[in-house]
């Protein structure tokens, strides 16, 4: 008998959803009325589902208004507000395709993403961070049909919908269908422009739901969501998991700040919080973090990148979240595709990222040859089901190499599954170091680092080497009041890893490269290595 190969399919008691986004709102409407369902503190808003209702309502109707047909592109450029799921699920019920737009996007992205999307209604704010959005706009060279700024533009909009009757909104509603396209989101690339992956009603409503179900979502949760709307982590895991659940969202403020998210959650009495490594990580690291009250949490979402299993702990420990939940995903399969559960073994939830979600296929491949590898063996993570995108926007040949002629969506992603399904993920494609012929995986060598008691945070990358093809740099974030000097990394790394392994470089940094989302940004680090090492013509060596 044959090894026992690394394919996974999540098995599930309770079927898919066959319903739009916007059916699945008004339903949760009609249950859930009274309770809250959005507190955005920033704004002073506090609304119930039935007052959300009103508001989504009046925002559905303007669209038509405003002459939105079924599958138009409707841009939403904005940090977070009450009005982006406001927006969203006005969208969702009208038929229009949401374009999601990076609050952070400066003009030359912002236009290549209106212009390759087709938007031809944006709705945006004001600005972010000292960016004016309408000059932006204006310097891009863009030019949607109509732009509508929240605030007065916005609000002129609503009362032309009012003379839209609900009849009218009702008969576009009853046009759609759960495989319409409901959401074009840019991913984040490392080179070139972003590609827009193309979601249904049918990806994100469902990913919602599993997400939230496998939470234990319930009416009493309150959610604390000071992750981005424009990304997946907010948009399907905050808003869709929340209304499929019945459970409210809490917004601290239009971007994370540390000491804002946890202020939320101790005034709201939030029972769940999301973030990245880096957002939990800055919050255990906030000077005030001891003074707040987190015991009316209970779980959460840590996902976005490789969790280190130090933060993990104390995420569980300090933070009161014993039901915390490592979710692994992308934005091109809508976008969870494992996720612990609370049943599962304390070892396994802080060590892995789950089993495969609920009607998700998972494989590992051999990225030489693409054949299914046994357990135990690293591979190229693969996914298949109701979650796959429809496609990247109007890029067939891009859509072609991320999903394969089985409908496999390659994530690039290198995992291990294990004889009883669960999966870790080991690394990038891409970020793997090979090293004078081997192979080093970034997330061993952060690992270990992570559990210095100097080490606050830490990434490590390849740099290219004339003689080893590369080598392996660290970038260390150390504890306030900490001190560290670069031999004392490599003694540490040399005591109990290979030598091949240890870091030729470290870098002491205050932090890293990010993404709005809160990835780090990889390249860049090995962009800033070159330029200050002077590496730039071992880079440029040619290699196999």
């Amino acid at each position: 008998m044959g090894a026992v190969l690394s394919y996974a399919h999540g098995a599930a008691g309770v079927p898919l959803r066959g319903q739009t986004i916007g059916r699945a709102w008004l339903a949760a409407v009609a249950e859930h009325a009274s309770r809250d369902a959005l507190v955005a503190r920033h704004q002073g808003v506090r609304l119930t589902y039935g007052e959300l209702a009103a508001e989504v309502e009046r925002a559905a109707r303007a669209l038509l208004a405003a002459g939105v047909e079924r599958g138009d592109r409707v841009g939403l450029w904005s940090p977070n507000r009450y009005e982006w799921p406001v927006v969203q699920l006005a969208a969702a019920r009208a038929g229009a395709i949401l374009v999601s737009l990076n609050p952070a996007y400066r003009a030359r992205e912002l236009g290549y993403a209106l212009e390759q999307s087709g938007t031809s209604l944006l709705v945006m704010a004001e600005g972010f961070r000292g960016v004016d959005y309408r000059g932006a706009l204006v310097a891009s060279g863009a030019r949607p049909r109509r732009t509508v700024t929240l605030g007065p533009e916005w609000e002129a909009l609503l009362a032309e919908g009012d003379r839209v009757p609900a009849a009218a909104l009702a008969a576009r509603e009853a046009e759609l269908d759960v495989d319409d396209p409901a959401s074009i989101q840019y991913t984040s690339g490392t080179t070139g422009f972003p590609k827009g992956a193309t979601l249904s009603h049918h990806n994100m409503l469902n990913n919602g739901f599993f997400v939230g179900r496998g939470l234990g979502y319930g009416p009493a949760d309150r959610v604390c969501l000071p992750v981005p709307f424009y990304h997946c982590f907010g948009m399907v895991l905050g808003t869709l998991a929340c209304v499929t659940h019945g459970a409210a969202m809490v917004l601290p403020g239009e971007a994370f700040e540390p000491a804002a998210a946890l202020e939320a959650v101790e005034a709201e009495a939030c029972t769940s919080l999301y973030g990245v490594p880096t957002m939990f990580i800055a919050e255990l690291e906030e000077p005030g973090f001891a003074r707040h009250d987190l015991r009316s949490l209970r779980t959460g979402v840590m996902g976005g990148s490789p969790c280190p299993l130090e933060v993990i702990r104390r995420v569980r420990d300090d933070m009161h979240m014993r039901d915390v939940a490592i979710c692994y995903g992308m934005t091109e399969t809508s976008p969870i595709s494992t996720q612990t559960r609370p049943d599962a073994p304390v070892e396994k939830r802080v060590t892995m990222v789950g089993q495969a979600h609920p009607h998700v296929e998972l494989r590992v491949a051999d990225p030489a040859t693409g054949r299914t590898v046994p357990r135990g063996t690293s591979g190229e993570l693969c996914v298949r089901g109701y979650s796959v995108m429809l496609g990247y926007w109007d890029d067939e040949p891009a859509t072609r190499r991320a999903i394969d002629a089985g409908r496999w969506l390659h994530t690039g992603d290198l995992a291990v599954m294990g004889e009883d399904g669960h999966v870790s993920i080991v690394g990038r494609l891409t970020d793997m170091i090979i090293r004078g012929g081997e192979n080093v995986y970034p997330r061993e060598l952060e690992e270990l680092l992570h559990a210095h008691p100097a080490v606050a945070d830490v990434q490590v990358i390849g740099v290219p080497d004339p003689r080893y093809g590369e080598q392996v740099c660290a970038w260390v974030v150390l504890r306030d009041g900490a001190a560290l000097t670069e031999e004392e990394i490599r003694e540490f790394c040399a005591e109990r890893i290979a030598p091949q392994k240890t870091p030729r470089y470290v870098r002491f940094v205050d932090g890293f490269p990010l993404t709005a989302t809160g990835k780090v940004q990889k390249f860049r680090m090995r962009e800033e290595e070159i330029r200050l090492r002077g590496l730039e013509r071992a880079a440029a060596t040619p290699t196999a």
